[in-house]
């Protein structure tokens, strides 16, 4: 990319795409078109089709997707499915018809089987049967992949599909029931501390095992994908096969933790004294998502932020948050 590159960000405004933003402006780049949900639906074809022909972007970043939790997929899973596929198809048909340079497609690691071979790599996609609780998701996701695939194979696009950890840091949504664990934790270890709760309870048994990333890391893994020069990046691609990996890249650190690990790592840095009980009827999920990083490792890159940075920075971020609510 050069710096004067138009640049698209779908969905600038999450944890994903403001990180996106911040490493790309650190950077050097400053050439952005935004627009938020209320200025373009995302799963209008019509809109998003207007969008691009007028604004005509070299670069995208696709980071735009109804998210959420274990409760948020188990509650809604037909917006889940029904918005992902609406606005993956969307965009990234848009950047075809408008000759986008490059497309970086965002997904999940929920795309992997349930019992997928640990740590997880790109050629375990489609092994097995997925986690039951977040299948539309994971599905819609799947479906993304293949399309960058497909459109690789038959156009000759440079589409990657990356695939990040479990996110955390700052922009992230703290919402009581909709987030994610991390910010989750976050919330009520933080309210518990301020009502002096002698206890707070976490979901699940706390044995499944996690990993987690700072999302300012993901968002170095991928400018730094989206730089690589040709001779590295359309390797990467698939444009002329059927078979074998598909233009897919795990970014990840490379170690998990378990939930008990999380929630306990989570207390100390809101400074919660209680004791932490678990809900083992609440559902656990897949029992363990580690990524295999082996490819982007050797590639030049490797993650930065500890847990303990990670967290205490996410923790700042969140307290800003309530201020300004």
């Amino acid at each position: 990319m050069n710096l004067e590159s138009k640049i698209y960000i779908a969905g600038h405004r999450g944890l994903v795409g403001t990180a996106l933003q911040r490493s790309l402006r650190d950077k050097g780049f400053e050439n952005f078109v935004t627009r938020t949900h209320a200025e373009l639906d995302l799963t209008s074809q019509a809109a998003v089709e207007e969008f691009f022909a007028s604004e005509k972007p070299a670069y995208v970043f696709l980071a735009a997707a109804k998210v959420g939790g274990i409760h948020a997929n188990n509650t809604y899973p037909a917006e889940f499915i029904r918005d992902n596929l609406a606005i993956q198809t969307n965009i990234i048909h848009a950047a075809y018809t408008n000759d986008v340079k490059r497309l970086l497609f965002l997904g999940s690691s929920c795309i992997y089987p349930r019992l997928a071979p640990q740590p997880m790599q790109e050629a375990h996609l489609l092994t097995s049967e997925l986690e039951p609780t977040n299948r539309p998701y994971a599905l819609a996701k799947i479906a993304g992949i293949e399309m960058c695939w497909a459109y690789n194979r038959q156009y000759k696009t440079q589409y990657l599909a990356v695939m990040p950890t479990n996110l955390y840091g700052p922009g992230d949504n703290y919402h009581p029931e909709n987030s994610h664990v991390i910010p989750a934790l976050i919330r009520r270890f933080h309210e518990a501390k301020l009502a002096n709760a002698p206890s707070v309870t976490v979901w699940g048994t706390g044995t499944p095992k996690r990993e987690f990333m700072y999302s300012e890391d993901m968002a170095d893994a991928c400018v730094y994908l989206m730089n690589l020069p040709d001779e590295k990046f359309v390797p990467l691609l698939g444009q002329d096969r059927n078979d074998g990996l598909p233009p897919l890249m795990n970014i990840g650190v490379g170690h998990d933790l378990t939930i008990r690990e999380l929630a306990e790592a989570v207390a100390a840095t809101v400074g919660y004294q209680g004791t932490l009980e678990f809900d083992s009827t609440k559902p656990d999920g897949t029992p363990r998502k580690l990524m295999n990083v082996d490819r982007l490792n050797a590639m030049g890159w490797k993650a930065k932020t500890d847990m303990r940075t990670g967290l205490a920075t996410a923790y700042q971020d969140f307290l800003a948050s309530i201020k300004q609510a």
